[in-house]
C-alpha cells in the first residue's frame, strides 16, 4: 500500500499534468517558450506580496498573473518592442521587485526553496481541492475556446478575418497559463513550471497527427512523468520537483528516438 502522502502527492501532480499538457502546446506552437519563466516570475512577486499582506499564496499569485497578463497584452499594442523583449523586461523586473519585497516581510518565515522547486509531497488535501477544481474550471474553459485560440494561433490572419477576437483570446491564453502555474507551484515550484508546460508537449509533437491527438498525448506524457518522477524521487530519496522534470525529458528523448526510427523505416 501507498502511503497517503505520496497518493496526495500523485493525485495533484496528475492534475497539473492534465492542464499543463494541452496548454505547453500553445506555448510550443507559439514559440513562446520564455513567456513560462516570466509567469513563474511574476508568480515570485504575487507570493512576496501575499506574505507581506497575510494573503494565501494561490491568491496572491493568481492576481499577480492577472496583472502580468494585462501588462504583458497592453504592451505588446505598442510594437516597438518584440514580445521576447518584453517578457525578459517582464520576468526580470518581477524577480527583481519579489526579492525587495521579501526584505520588508521581517519576522516572517519563508520557505524560498519550497515555492521555488516545489514540495509536492506536502500536499494537503485542501491543495488537492484548489488543484482538481481549479484545474477543472481551467480545462473547461480551454475545451470552450479551443476552435479560436487554435485558430489564433496557427493561422492569426484568418482568425482575424474569421472576425475572432484575437487580443482577447492572447490575453485569456496568458491568464490560463498564469493560474496553471499558480496551481503547479506545490508540485513542481514556480522555477520548473515551465518544464512541465513545454517538455510533454514537445514529447507529443512527433508522435501527434493532429492538434488534438497532440494535446492528448502531452497531457498523458505529462502524467507518465508525475508518476515516474515520484516514485524515483521516493526509491532514490531525491528532489521530487526535479525529478518529474527528469523524467519528463526522458519521455521526450524516448518519443524522438521513436519519431527517428519511423522515419527510417519508412524511408527504408
Amino acid at each position: 500500500m501507498l502511503d497517503d502522502f505520496l497518493l496526495r502527492a500523485l493525485a495533484a501532480g496528475i492534475g497539473v499534468a492534465l492542464l499543463a499538457g494541452p496548454l505547453g502546446c500553445f506555448v510550443v506552437w507559439r514559440r513562446m517558450a520564455y513567456l513560462g519563466d516570466s509567469l513563474a516570475h511574476s508568480a515570485l512577486l504575487g507570493i512576496a506580496i501575499g506574505l507581506l499582506l497575510d494573503l494565501e499564496a494561490t491568491l496572491a499569485i493568481v492576481f499577480a498573473g492577472l496583472a502580468f497578463a494585462v501588462l504583458l497584452v497592453g504592451l505588446q499594442q505598442q510594437r516597438q518592442l518584440a514580445t521576447d523583449t518584453l517578457l525578459g523586461l517582464l520576468a526580470h523586473s518581477g524577480l527583481a521587485i519579489g526579492l525587495v519585497v521579501l526584505s520588508f516581510a521581517e519576522g516572517v518565515r519563508v520557505d524560498l526553496m519550497g515555492y521555488l522547486f516545489g514540495d509536492v509531497l506536502a500536499v494537503r488535501s485542501r491543495d488537492l481541492l484548489w488543484i482538481w477544481g481549479g484545474g477543472a474550471l481551467l480545462v473547461g474553459v480551454l475545451a470552450a475556446l479551443w476552435r479560436p485560440l487554435l485558430l489564433a494561433t496557427l493561422q492569426e490572419d484568418m482568425a482575424r478575418a474569421e472576425g475572432q477576437p484575437v487580443l482577447a483570446l492572447r490575453f485569456a491564453l496568458t491568464l490560463l497559463l498564469a493560474l496553471t502555474v499558480a496551481l503547479a507551484m506545490k508540485v513542481v515550484g514556480i522555477l520548473l513550471i515551465t518544464s512541465l508546460l513545454i517538455v510533454p508537449a514537445a514529447a507529443a509533437r512527433p508522435l501527434a497527427r493532429t492538434p488534438v491527438a497532440m494535446a492528448l498525448i502531452a497531457a498523458a506524457a505529462g502524467s507518465l512523468s508525475v508518476a515516474g518522477g515520484i516514485g524515483g524521487s521516493y526509491l532514490a530519496d531525491t528532489p521530487t520537483g526535479p525529478s518529474i522534470v527528469v523524467a519528463a525529458l526522458l519521455l521526450f528523448l524516448l518519443s524522438q528516438a521513436a519519431s527517428a526510427l519511423a522515419r527510417r523505416a519508412r524511408a527504408a
